[in-house]
């Protein structure tokens, strides 16, 4: 599989599952933007250079309408088209809802849903001219069966599943898909945080036994992005070793 020639933005890519999937395209010869909220973006970028990849970055709070049409046009300025971007910018803020805070709830809903919102909104304008194109948002299995204690996490993945089946039914004519991939426990910063005991209640819930990787996802990532996958629109696919069922 090769996307040599394409141009991906990966948003959110500075580490964990976003920093596998920005890896994952360039090492297969896409032109690729990196994006994150603090200049650190540029660090990765240099050292994915360094490698012989073509990437570039960008800095800035894609929940800004600024922001995110800047990202756009940069990644069109400097790669010269765009072909796929994977909405994957998300944070959490856990409290139990009694003890939520407005700005808990506003943080988390403007980072992981209005951001895919508005970076997906300034894609398509030159995805249509093309007449293709591949959307990918990056969920959770959390937006499927919620989870205590994640009350704006689990609303905000739940709204980028309703998001992706909207985009991809108002785009298909125009030949762009739009999918999104539901992760379950993934061993990344965010898990590293949980304690021992919680980690080992969660294992025992997964019917496969173990967690999954970053690099599991961006292979799921990059298969929907892939021309194999230009009939498939619209879907939600799990990828959480049995978790859901």
């Amino acid at each position: 599989m090769s996307f040599q020639g394409k141009t991906v933005i990966v948003t959110g890519s500075t580490r964990g599952i976003g920093n596998a999937i920005a890896v994952q395209f360039a090492s297969l010869r896409a032109n690729v933007m990196l994006s994150g909220t603090s200049d650190s973006v540029y660090a990765v970028v240099d050292s994915l250079k360094e490698e012989g990849f073509s990437v570039a970055g960008y800095s800035g709070d894609l929940s800004t309408p600024a922001a995110a049409k800047s990202l756009i046009e940069k990644t069109v300025e400097t790669f010269g088209s765009l072909d796929i971007l994977v909405n994957n910018a998300g944070i959490t803020c856990d409290k139990l809802l009694i003890r939520m805070e407005e700005e808990d709830w506003d943080r988390v809903m403007d980072v992981n849903l209005k951001s895919a919102y508005l970076c997906t909104k300034a894609a398509v304008r030159p995805m249509m001219k093309k007449r293709n194109g591949s959307i990918i948002n990056v969920s959770s299995i959390v937006g499927l069966m919620g989870n205590a204690g994640q009350a704006n996490y689990a609303a905000s993945k739940a709204g980028l599943i309703g998001l992706t089946k909207s985009v991809a039914r108002e785009f298909a004519a125009r030949g762009i898909t739009c999918n999104a991939v539901a992760p379950g426990f993934i061993d990344t910063q965010m898990t590293d945080s949980l304690t021992a005991e919680l980690k080992e209640s969660y294992l025992r819930s997964i019917p496969l036994g173990r967690y999954g990787t970053s690099s599991e996802v961006a292979d799921l990532v990059v298969f929907l992005a892939s021309d194999s996958a230009r009939y498939i629109t619209g879907q939600v696919i799990n990828i959480d070793g049995g978790l859901y069922m």
